[in-house]
């Protein structure tokens, strides 16, 4: 299995960080594979792909650049730059990282998510960094930025969630809930990143950065310029109640008894939420959103925590039992 060793600093310095170029990369990941991750993606899939294959077409190096840049087993590196964790950049700003590697480096990126020699005419082209940096420019102009602030409110919901979790029961257990049957907490500094058998690589000193996106993908990356990683990052994938932009359905018994909006509001409430947030995901108002938590809080449903400046709302166990029963 791949781990990596962090020491005490580097989990106490570790940050959640909103990337736009990670939001984008992932989103051309879902449009290389040509499939929906989770339904909440599947007539965004169908309205962009079209346009995405005829991009390609006209492109026929850009077509084996992608493949040859997302593998099964490794992305190339270039393609996937650590952010910098000093404060959310835009996607302008954080693609020139891809833009500015240099032609020898791209090929050697290459080669490792290849498995071998990189073939022709790739390795021949002397533009692959900026073919990549323009194809990423068109994927975020063409299929993120458009539905960008959705996105990034349901972003803000899975680290607003998260966050609550880690002040709640620590890192181990935030940790195993980032990428489930992929990273784990081992015990003893160790933090298991994938179940393939790569070398273990210590960041201990380095910054850890958890990097959330909507598609359903996930990757690490570091950047060490030296001997010593200077910043690490973890990419993965929202929950999956907060990525589907549909929701969950509402079981008809439960929609019976609490009304359809009430239930939609209750059954979002896995994880924290505060109202801001939930009057984002479910698209109901604002004044709509409080009298269902007003209710559904005096009814003994659901419960309110604080976390920093914001109230968050989730199940209490008589909430968790309804919705496990109506479901």
């Amino acid at each position: 299995m791949g781990w990596w060793r962090l020491g005490a600093d580097t989990l106490a310095g570790g940050r959640f960080v909103i990337s736009p170029l990670a939001e984008t990369v992932a989103s051309l990941h879902t449009l290389h594979a040509g499939r929906a991750g989770h339904p909440g993606e599947r007539q965004w899939l169908a309205d962009r792909l079209p346009a995405y294959r005829a991009r390609l077409a006209a492109e026929p190096l850009d077509a084996l650049l992608v493949r040859a840049a997302i593998s099964p087993t490794w992305n190339a590196d270039f393609l996937t730059p650590t952010p910098y964790g000093d404060g959310e950049r835009c996607f302008e700003e954080e693609v020139e990282a891809v833009r500015a590697t240099t032609p020898e480096a791209a090929l050697a990126d290459l080669a490792v998510s290849v498995g071998g020699p990189v073939p022709e005419p790739l390795r021949s082209a002397r533009d692959l960094p900026e073919r990549l940096a323009a194809l990423l420019d068109w994927v975020w102009r063409e299929t993120v930025l458009p539905d960008w602030p959705r996105r990034r409110r349901v972003l803000e919901a899975d680290v607003t969630a998260r966050t609550a979790r880690l002040a709640r029961d620590g890192w181990a257990a935030a940790l195993d809930e980032l990428c489930p049957g992929r990273m784990r907490w081992l015990g003893d500094g160790r933090l298991q990143v994938n179940p393939r058998d790569y070398p273990p690589r210590s960041v201990t000193g380095g910054r850890l950065l958890l990097v959330p996106v909507t598609p359903v993908a996930g990757w690490v990356s570091w950047e060490a310029p030296g001997e010593t990683v200077e910043r690490c990052a973890i990419v993965y994938a929202c929950a999956g109640v907060l990525a589907d932009r549909s929701g969950p359905e509402v079981p008809q018994a439960l929609g019976t008894l609490l009304g359809p909006a009430r239930a939609g509001v209750l059954l979002r409430l896995e994880a924290p939420l505060s109202t801001s947030q939930l009057v984002a995901l479910t698209g109901q108002g604002l004044g709509s959103v409080g009298r269902h938590l007003k209710v559904l809080h005096d009814a003994g449903l659901v419960r309110r925590t604080r976390a920093g400046r914001s109230v968050l709302y989730d199940w209490t166990e008589a909430g968790a039992v309804l919705v496990r029963a109506g479901r």
